[in-house]
């Protein structure tokens, strides 16, 4: 579904985000990926649609490059990724109804989105995904109304109405409290088995991480120190991961790191 060949990529200050990755993910996998602030978590998934342009390598997703991809193709390969934020990214002063719409821009001409003239079908599909995270009562708050762990499952629900085939959630968990951590991970990974959505996860938490995920890839200094299933994912196998003490509180990566 997704091949990394032989990535780097290097910040104008010489800082080395990823150094000669390569990593393959297969359809309908939930990889969390985890490393130390800094480790090149953000960067690695950031790097999968394009936000970050990497220096050398190749990306392919479903087999075409997002690498040199231009234009209309590369707006169709993105039209196949979903990405979560940890800041949720929704227009606050909107309806929670026109954020999930928002998923649909990539299939309409610009004027129709900027009209906000989406067809029936794609509103029944916004209802459809809001009644998948259970807020479709919701559904015309304003997103400024809602709490963070509400906010973010509006951002689930657009990557649903944008039928995704790929989901990729960059520390998505970070801000919220346990109870709501927790919701909001059952509902990727409920989506991630009902839908056979491939979902790859930026975590800094490691009991998390064990407990959703089917593969774990350790990041440290933008290299790849562990990739494995995560039954293969132990104390000490973390302790490479994230140093001479196991942590599960890290911070959240700083921005485009």
């Amino acid at each position: 579904m997704i091949q990394l060949q032989g990535v780097t990529k290097v910040y104008g200050n010489g800082t080395k985000g990823l150094n000669n990755i390569d990593l393959t993910f297969e359809k309908g996998e939930f990889v969390a990926i985890v490393g130390l602030s800094g480790a090149g978590k953000s960067t690695l998934l950031r790097s999968i649609n394009r936000l970050h342009e990497i220096t050398s390598g190749d990306i392919l997703v479903d087999g075409q490059s997002i690498t040199r991809a231009k234009g209309a193709q590369l707006r169709r390969i993105r039209r196949d990724i979903g990405m979560i934020f940890q800041s949720f990214n929704l227009v606050k002063r909107s309806s929670v109804l026109r954020n999930v719409l928002a998923g649909r821009v990539g299939y309409h001409s610009t004027l129709r989105t900027i009209l906000g003239l989406f067809p029936e079908k794609d509103v029944d599909l916004a209802f459809r995904a809001l009644e998948r995270v259970n807020i479709v009562e919701k559904a015309y708050n304003r997103a400024d109304e809602l709490s963070g762990g509400q906010q973010q499952r509006v951002a689930i629900a657009r990557v649903l109405a944008q039928e995704a085939k790929i989901i990729l959630a960059d520390e998505p968990v970070a801000s919220l409290d346990p109870l709501t951590t927790r919701q909001v991970m059952d509902d990727l990974k409920n989506i991630n088995q009902e839908l056979g959505i491939t979902t790859i996860v930026n975590l800094h938490d490691v009991d998390l991480a064990r407990a959703y995920a089917t593969r774990i890839v350790g990041l440290r200094a933008g290299e790849i120190v562990f990739d494995g299933p995560t039954a293969e994912a132990t104390d000490e196998k973390f302790m490479e991961i994230y140093g001479s003490t196991l942590r599960s509180d890290d911070g959240a990566e700083d921005a485009g790191r």
